[in-house]
């Protein structure tokens, strides 16, 4: 086993001890910020990190940084990531290398209001995930079925998730 490896089983058992002990120990919140700057970029704080937003200039940006709907391809391949290599220690599945890469389709007239009847995001999105090892690919199946049913961004696409906004006034 690897250092890695190791690590992720400790991680999957410690997380399941702390949440049979106590169920209120799987409940996590993750918070964001953003403050917006120049045209339409903003700079959104997660944490101790900070990442920049910005649009191509046919979306009236300066194409400084990506874009928030490329923010969420990243989000999705990274998650498949992290749940690839989660659902592979937790299936006893063995990987030597995960690779994955999106694209989706997004037709602007949602987002500026050009045609009520398109969606404002993607239309569709296509995930393809290059797994190599020495396992059978009904072996990978198996784990891209638990990846695709347990991956959190995935989740948060494919199933609605309740959004409130407030406002907040100031002068």
């Amino acid at each position: 086993m690897t250092t890695a490896t190791n690590h992720l089983a400790g991680i999957i058992a410690a997380t399941a001890d702390a949440v049979t002990a106590n169920e209120a120990n799987a409940k996590v919140v993750f918070r964001a910020a953003a403050h917006a700057h120049d045209a339409v970029a903003s700079t959104v704080t997660l944490g101790k990190y900070r990442v920049e937003v910005d649009e191509p200039p046919a979306l009236g940006g300066e194409n400084k940084a990506p874009n928030p709907v490329e923010y969420y391809l990243a989000s999705l391949l990274s998650c498949h990531v992290v749940t690839w290599r989660f659902w592979s220690e937790k299936l006893g599945i063995a990987v030597d290398d995960i690779s994955a890469r999106a694209e989706g389709d997004l037709d602007v007239r949602g987002f500026f209001g050009l045609d009520d009847g398109v969606r404002a995001g993607f239309g569709e999105v296509r995930v393809t995930v290059t797994v190599t090892g020495p396992e059978t690919e009904e072996r990978y199946r198996e784990l891209h079925e638990a990846v695709e049913a347990h991956c959190p961004v995935m989740d948060l696409t494919r199933n609605p998730t309740p959004v409130r906004a407030t406002l907040e006034v100031r002068h």
